[in-house]
């Protein structure tokens, strides 16, 4: 494993932070609008989220965070024992739980379009500031993503440990904003697969999207001492 990397005397800190969507989940496969709802897992979502422990199986963790509901969680818990990182606490909170779709909650998205149109409820899924009846926008879960992150997530990586943070689609596009990958105007372009971890390094202050090759590089990311 990788660790502290020394320049001329200075202690420069690479830590990484690995973003990873929940599974699928069975109303994911039924195409209905999840939202607070506490969906578990199905076998697919299962199954997916031991392929992700598989890809990350190089990397030692130190702090896991999750939102939750169990779609999250189970997925972190999965991954970590298929890393054999299965003794890791998992820190959950509300901050980081999926979009609250609101009346919409439950509903099937193609019924959904045809009852308001599919113009209506692309604003609904994709536009920034707009929310649906009753729920969320992205917005307002940048707005409670922002300061969990700052006041919790940072500090690890600032001090060298390596971040796991397993949550949901939107949770996890309000993440891209928060670390000025995307806008709120490039947002709509992000889509996020079940299942697939994204990793970022953090270095020298600023952290940027990185490749992980487990075959190929073996790029461990590094464990502070």
């Amino acid at each position: 494993m990788l660790r502290y990397v020394l320049l001329k005397k200075n202690v420069r800190i690479m830590s990484y932070l690995v973003l990873l969507r929940h599974g699928e989940s069975q109303w994911n496969k039924e195409n209905r609008f999840t939202g607070f709802t506490d969906v578990d897992l199905n076998e697919t979502g299962m199954a997916e989220a031991k392929r992700a422990g598989r890809l990350l199986k190089g990397v030692k963790f130190d702090t896991v965070y999750s939102s939750t509901l169990r779609r999250a969680y189970k997925t972190a818990e999965i991954a970590l024992s298929e890393m054999g990182q299965s003794s890791l606490p998992i820190i959950k909170d509300d901050a980081l739980r999926e979009r609250d779709y609101g009346d919409l909650t439950g509903l099937n998205k193609d019924e959904t379009r045809k009852k308001f149109g599919e113009g209506q409820v692309h604003i609904w899924r994709r536009s920034y500031d707009v929310p649906p009846p009753g729920g969320e926008s992205l917005k307002d879960v940048v707005a409670r993503v922002k300061p969990y992150f700052v006041k919790h997530i940072l500090p690890d990586l600032q001090a060298g440990k390596n971040v796991l943070l397993a949550a949901h689609g939107n949770t996890l596009r309000a993440m891209l904003i928060i670390l000025g990958e995307y806008t709120p105007e490039t947002i709509n372009s992000a889509e996020i697969a079940t299942g697939v971890p994204s990793m970022f390094e953090y270095k020298n202050g600023k952290l940027e999207r990185c490749n992980y090759d487990q075959g190929k590089t073996r790029h461990s990311p590094p464990r502070a001492n």
